[in-house]
Order: structure tokens, then C-alpha cells, then sequence
């Protein structure tokens, strides 16, 4: 603003010295922006100071306060009088603006929060089961080269290959007894070498 704006706004203010701020507020909902501005001067301090005790961070109150004077010029239509001063009616805007930043600050923290925990524990899980299921792996095969041939094998085609007895015994070449024999042998040498319990 220039000089004389400034000293406009001066003499316009000298004038209407005895203007309630409820009457501000009305001339606000009819577009007057001079009424706003003189609304501005006497609610600033107080909706400022309740929005910093609500939102805190005073970046973040200074943003919410800007809201708020835009919804007031916005909403000023909705001001009654008969329902309380003006300064109150301004200042429910900047509670519930300020209300409503927290909460959306706290709802975005728990969705981030929720994310990392997700992210963090998918990250585990899956090291973890990769780990666990390479260790088993080596584990069966150490156990395996621990066997007979023979027991190894039947072992393998029975387990691995899907195979009923009969079978192992045909790919074998071995009487079905012995393969049955064999396979529990090597089914319990197994069992003891994995340190699987019964």
C-alpha cells in the first residue's frame, strides 16, 4: 500500500472509531474490506495466539491463521449476532482450523509410521525366511550325503519325484522289501540328523 492508502485507511479508521467488531462483521459479509481490515487489526492477536496453543509449530499456526482470515472473509455471511460476539465466532473458525491441522498432522504420522513399520518388517520377513530357508536347504543336504546311495536315492524319488514304492523299486532295479527297508533307514537317519523330534 501506498502513503495514501495508508492515511486513508488512517481517517477511515479515526471515523468509525466506535465500530463494534460484530458491525465489522457484517460489513465483512457484505464485501467491505475496509471493515476487514479494521476486523483484522482487533482479532489478529487473538486468533493468532489460540491457534499457536493448538497447532504449536509456529510456521504451522501462521498458515492456519492465514485460513482462518480467508474462510472469515469467506463465511462472514454466517455470522449472527444473537448467537455470540464476533471475536468468539472468530476464533470457533480458528479452533476447528487449528483442530483440524493437528489431526491431519497426527493422521499423516500414523499412516508414515504404519508404512516404515510395513516396509521394515517386509524388508525382516523376507531376509529372515531367505536366511532360514537356505540354511535348511544345506542342512537336508549335508544330512543326505550322510545316507547310503542307496537310501539316498530311494529318498529322493519317493520325496523329491512323487514316486510311490513300486516305482522306486522299478527305477532302482531292487526288490520292493529292501527299498521299504532302506527308505525307513534313511527316513530315521534323517530325522536324527536334522534333530527333528518325535
Amino acid at each position: 500500500m501506498d502513503r495514501s492508502t495508508w492515511s486513508a485507511r488512517g481517517s477511515a479508521h479515526a471515523d468509525d472509531d466506535a465500530v463494534t467488531p460484530e458491525e465489522l462483521l457484517l460489513r465483512v459479509a457484505k464485501g467491505s474490506e475496509a471493515a476487514f481490515e479494521r476486523l483484522y487489526d482487533v482479532v489478529a492477536g487473538p486468533v493468532f495466539g489460540l491457534v499457536r496453543r493448538v497447532v504449536r509449530d509456529v510456521a504451522q499456526s501462521e498458515e492456519v491463521a492465514q485460513e482462518v482470515f480467508v474462510e472469515l472473509w469467506r463465511t462472514a455471511g454466517g455470522y449472527r449476532p444473537e448467537r455470540g460476539s464476533a471475536l468468539n465466532w472468530t476464533l470457533t473458525l480458528a479452533h476447528r482450523r487449528a483442530v483440524d491441522r493437528v489431526r491431519s498432522a497426527q493422521a499423516r504420522t500414523e499412516r508414515e509410521h504404519r508404512v516404515a513399520v510395513m516396509s521394515v518388517e517386509r524388508e525382516f520377513d523376507q531376509v529372515s525366511e531367505t536366511v532360514t530357508s537356505r540354511l535348511e536347504r544345506e542342512q537336508v543336504r549335508r544330512c543326505l550325503s550322510a545316507l547310503t546311495e542307496l537310501q539316498r536315492e530311494s529318498v529322493l524319488l519317493a520325496y523329491y519325484d512323487g514316486r510311490t514304492y513300486t516305482e522306486v523299486a522299478d527305477v532302482l532295479g531292487a526288490p520292493l522289501g529292501t527299498i521299504k527297508t532302506r527308505m525307513r533307514d534313511g527316513l530315521i537317519r534323517l530325522r536324527d540328523c536334522l534333530g527333528v523330534t518325535r
